[in-house]
């Protein structure tokens, strides 16, 4: 069976008992040889921020961006990011308000080059900012909130990017309503909302 898939996401994984700079190594060297003799034209790796919890990598920008640079040019495929939005606000990053959706943005394209980040995650955060919780919330229940996401489907600099529905469901049509939601919170953007199935 063939996979068509234009993106796989990947969280990067844990540092347990050992430095981060000794994780990232690992992480890197781990992709490469798992990927050994795979090569796709089509095909792009992400991978996804941390909240951070515990000894989670990939929860800072950096640690993307170092884990890519250990990947590349050795591997058949290209690399990217994934972003989730409840894993930044979790991470310390304040998408919730517009300057800190700002400041946020300009440390992605720093070191990831946004033009590298593919796909966003929606969801929103059921934990406040810097907790390194991972608990995802319907659209505007958390610590986003509608204001937030307003901002962040309809900034110029996130136009080109595929939004990936990613909330809880628990109760039927949970999916629906939060995509709604999504599409109402879009409407003066150049967003492509996707609801997975």
């Amino acid at each position: 069976m063939t996979l068509e898939a234009d993106f796989v996401v990947l969280h990067p994984g844990s540092c347990k008992g050992q430095s981060i700079e000794t994780g990232i190594r690992t992480v890197s060297d781990s992709l490469v040889t798992a990927s050994r003799d795979l090569k796709s034209e089509r095909l792009s790796l992400l991978l996804e921020n941390t909240a951070g919890s515990g000894s989670s990598l990939g929860s800072r920008f950096e640690e993307l961006a170092q884990i890519r640079a250990g990947i590349s040019g050795k591997v058949g495929f290209a690399m990217g990011y994934c972003l989730d939005t409840a894993h930044c606000l979790a991470a310390g990053y304040d998408i919730s308000t517009s300057k800190g959706l700002s400041i946020t943005l300009d440390e992605a394209d720093r070191y990831l080059d946004l033009e590298n980040v593919k796909v966003i995650h929606a969801n929103d955060s059921k934990t406040p900012i810097g907790s390194h919780v991972d608990r995802h919330e319907h659209i505007g229940r958390g610590y986003i909130g509608i204001q937030g996401f307003r901002r962040i489907l309809q900034h110029p600099r996130l136009w080109n990017k595929v939004f990936i529905l990613e909330t809880p469901m628990d109760r039927e049509g949970d999916d629906r309503r939060n995509l709604q939601k999504l599409i109402q919170l879009c409407r003066k953007s150049h967003t492509t909302i996707t609801r997975l199935s």
